[in-house]
């Protein structure tokens, strides 16, 4: 019952928010497919704020890979190779199945050298920047159907979920505005990197980018890394339709303010950097490559592009918590992590815990029970950052609790697999 009247409420809030649908904005998208919508954006450069922070991207994209970092140095000796059980070979299996229905020219556009610049590739808008590898809505059904194959293999069967969620909010949306050539459950690209192999020392993996999701998958014999990852929803759920009950990105939100309302008033001033969701205190100068804030990103500091990106330690050491206030603080990782599967996942969450004594909790926003937030949990070894956002296809000019995005990130140099790359094989 208590569900129930969650989702009633969740559904009234976002239905209270619709553009005009016969604005031009609209009415000249729905004449156009994702190639010419990429085209129109890129010629018009519409929205401004948005095409700007393109441009900031490409200079990004353009710089060597080195890790996101606390200081612009990258911290040795924090990841090993090893053994995670993973089953390997059924994920390969998997993946030649893929490669076996495909013909000589889309094997030739999907696939890609093991350390490829396009693994940095992904980005998050609905807008087809780089129309690398396959496009899901692009291929005959089945290929499209082999492809989430592979990755379901790859993923816990939560994380797949969690993954299949995302892709349905997004075609759910695509619907809402009239767009469902634009947004649907295939709007993404998959590409391959490496040959798919069960031995350490060929390593290979997959990326797949859209509106709302971006998997980064590396595969090294038995062991997986999922970094980096973009999982967002506006809305976060599905309330009429085929799919409708769907939600996502609940847990990780009421889990953060769960742990926000357990701290000590003391501990909730330190935790708060900034009072205000968009702060006067932060650095919005028009320079995208370094601001604080920016129209896309809001208060994310580690999403597309942001390899490089120096992000000091901010808020409060989760060594000064309870017991059960570092529980919540797992419990939050692993809401973040769920894409790995358990046995990976299961190691991720202890290397985790033995870096308590530097991982630090921020918050910005208030943590009223109605409060839109954002919050980041930062270590040597894992980054994670929850934003509510302000409205893009719907109509809130400020951020509400059902447009929400969620970053991860493996700080010095372990997003994409480098850290445990041999040096002929980095990025």
């Amino acid at each position: 019952m208590e569900q129930t009247k969650s989702f009633e409420k969740a559904s009234s809030a976002f239905r209270k928010h619709f553009h005009d649908l016969s604005s031009p904005r609209f009415t000249t998208a729905s004449k156009q497919n994702v190639n010419e919508y990429a085209k129109y954006f890129q010629d018009n450069h519409a929205p401004p704020w948005l095409y700007d922070l393109t441009q900031a991207w490409a200079k990004l994209y353009d710089e060597p890979f080195k890790g996101v970092t606390t200081d612009g140095k990258v911290r040795d000796g924090l990841f090993k190779s090893q053994d995670e059980g993973l089953e390997i070979d059924k994920i390969v299996a998997k993946a030649e199945t893929l490669l076996g229905m495909l013909d000589g020219e889309q094997k030739k556009k999907m696939s890609y050298p093991g350390n490829a610049k396009e693994w940095r590739a992904w980005s998050n808008p609905e807008i087809l920047l780089r129309p690398f590898g396959l496009r899901l809505e692009e291929v005959p059904e089945p290929t499209a159907l082999a492809i989430l194959a592979l990755i379901e293999s790859a993923l816990s069967p939560a994380g797949y979920q969690k993954a299949l969620a995302a892709m349905r909010i997004n075609h759910f949306l695509g619907e809402l505005v009239k767009l469902p050539q634009i947004m649907n459950k295939y709007s993404y690209n998959f590409l391959l990197f490496g040959i798919p192999s069960s031995s350490p020392s060929s390593p290979w993996g997959f990326l797949l980018y859209g509106h709302h999701l971006d998997l980064s998958v590396f595969f090294k014999g038995p062991q997986i890394v999922i970094s980096p990852t973009f999982t967002g929803a506006e809305p976060n759920i599905i309330d009429e339709g085929e799919w409708a009950g769907t939600e996502i990105l609940h847990k990780e939100g009421n889990l953060g303010l769960q742990l926000m309302q357990s701290l000590t008033p003391e501990q909730q001033q330190k935790a708060q950097i900034y009072k205000l969701l968009k702060d006067p205190g932060m650095k919005q100068t028009g320079d995208l490559l370094t601001d604080r804030w920016n129209k896309d990103d809001q208060r994310h500091l580690c999403g597309a592009f942001r390899d490089n990106r120096i992000v000091p330690y901010e808020g409060l050491l989760v060594s000064t918590f309870t017991s059960s206030q570092k529980s919540l603080i797992l419990a939050v990782a692993e809401e973040f992590l769920l894409y790995l599967p358990d046995a990976s996942r299961k190691l991720r969450l202890e290397q985790i815990e033995s870096y308590f004594d530097e991982t630090y909790w921020s918050w910005i926003g208030g943590y009223g029970d109605e409060d839109p937030f954002y919050y980041r949990i930062q270590s040597p070894v894992l980054v994670c950052e929850f934003d509510h956002h302000s409205g893009v296809f719907l109509a809130n000019e400020e951020p509400k609790k059902f447009h929400t995005h969620t970053i991860v990130r493996t700080p010095n140099a372990g997003d994409y697999g480098q850290a445990i790359r041999d040096e002929k094989e980095r990025l």
